[in-house]
């Protein structure tokens, strides 16, 4: 009999899992959105990821459904949490998806699995809150194994997947680490066991940390460029060719999505609650989330000082090119202090197509064009043409205004 694998969060990180798992276990992909269930069920997939032919295949086979009820997730022997972690309203860790997945756990399996979390959290998550939240939420008493195992997804990106990409692991004990090697060693190539969960959460948490402090220091220094009237761009490539010590990081809007924005304020706030500093990782937040005023500044600076009562468009709105995705975008802060200014905001974005109520515009009849995203669909001569003053923010567009 194929062993039963739950998956809880049928998002970029869910739904991608449960993909690569069907080959080989019976998933059930449980959401708590009764649309997006209802559209895997129909083999529509809401991610660059996986192809609506993928899930058919899953489906057809027997191997995958989505549902959106607890009790389908009973008789799981192994259990994947991949629900988001975002920030609240007041950019402090927002634990409260996980602790929905824990309950649903809790209240619903029947008898003991296999309990793997993939979301990105705090050092301790594993041990400290869902261990203690699904026992809480379980009548029956029941005890479980508990692992961690970072998820690692870039969505859009073609070079690496679950296959490819090494895969962190850890139990709470040593059999449910065993238990964990043998799962994701069906599908995952190369797989590194660390000593405990907490090693396996704080390097994930590190990884995205580094990306968003390289990050704020080339947008930092794209500043320092600018006010010395240097080219930033011809500046990186010329330090890129030391052969050591230097790794290529480029200017941009800001970071966006599911993990560089998030992810670092977990280990800032885990670090100052334990009395550490997260100097670095404070500074690195302020100064990705200060882009978008900063790439404003700028353009009001070539435009009289003032956008105020002039028709932007702001290109691309995404995250990043080619995906769908508008978590933590810094499109949005773009267009804030555009409107904050006084101009006339709207967007382009075909690959996004519709956001906050308001569908994409066309590339055309701008007074101001401003690029946060350049997806490879959109034509270099058409964003060109779109308005009389273009300011690019990604550096690929010859011929505009750019960082």
């Amino acid at each position: 009999m194929t062993q039963k694998v739950a998956i809880i969060g049928q998002g970029y990180v869910g739904l991608t899992i449960s993909s690569f798992a069907a080959e080989h276990f019976a998933v059930t992909g449980f959401d708590f959105n009764q649309r997006i269930v209802d559209q895997l069920n129909k083999s529509i997939s809401h991610i660059e990821g996986v192809s609506n032919e993928t899930l058919r295949r899953c489906i057809d086979r027997g191997r995958y459904k989505a549902t959106s009820k607890g009790g389908d997730i009973s008789d799981a022997k192994i259990v994947i949490i991949a629900v988001p972690t975002p920030l609240n309203s007041e950019r402090k860790p927002d634990l409260s998806y996980i602790e929905s997945a824990c309950r649903t756990i809790g209240e619903n399996l029947l008898n003991s699995a296999l309990v793997i979390n993939e979301s990105t959290s705090y050092p301790g998550t594993l041990r400290n809150f869902i261990k203690p939240k699904i026992e809480q939420y379980s009548k029956l008493n029941i005890k479980h194994k508990y692992a961690i195992s970072p998820e690692r997804v870039d969505p859009g990106r073609l070079d690496f997947n679950q296959t490819n990409t090494p895969r962190l692991y850890a139990g709470l004990d040593q059999e449910a680490t065993n238990l964990t090697k043998q799962f994701y060693s069906q599908f995952c190539n190369t797989l590194v066991e660390v000593s405990t969960p907490e090693i396996a959460e704080a390097a994930k948490l590190f990884e995205n940390t580094f990306r968003q402090v390289n990050i704020a220091l080339v947008n930092e220094f794209a500043q320092i460029a600018h006010a010395l009237g240097i080219n930033v761009y011809e500046t990186i490539n010329a330090a890129a060719t030391k052969p050591y010590g230097f790794m290529k990081f480029w200017p941009s809007a800001g970071v966006g999505g599911h993990c560089i924005p998030v992810d670092p304020t977990y280990l800032a706030t885990v670090a100052e609650d334990h009395g550490a500093p997260a100097t670095f990782i404070r500074r690195a937040n302020e100064v990705n989330l200060q882009m978008p005023r900063y790439i404003v500044d700028r353009i009001k600076a070539d435009n009289g000082g003032s956008v105020s009562g002039k028709k932007i468009l702001v290109v691309g709105v995404s995250y990043k090119p080619n995906v769908a995705d508008v978590r933590e975008t810094p499109a949005e802060l773009v267009i804030q202090h555009l409107k904050n200014g006084g101009a006339l905001v709207s967007w382009h974005d075909e690959v996004v197509k519709s956001w906050g109520n308001q569908k994409s515009s066309p590339l055309r009849g701008a007074d101001i064009s401003v690029v946060v995203t350049k997806h490879d669909s959109v034509s270099e001569t058409e964003i060109l043409q779109s308005a009389s003053y273009v300011f690019d923010s990604t550096g690929k567009i010859s011929g505009a205004h750019q960082l």
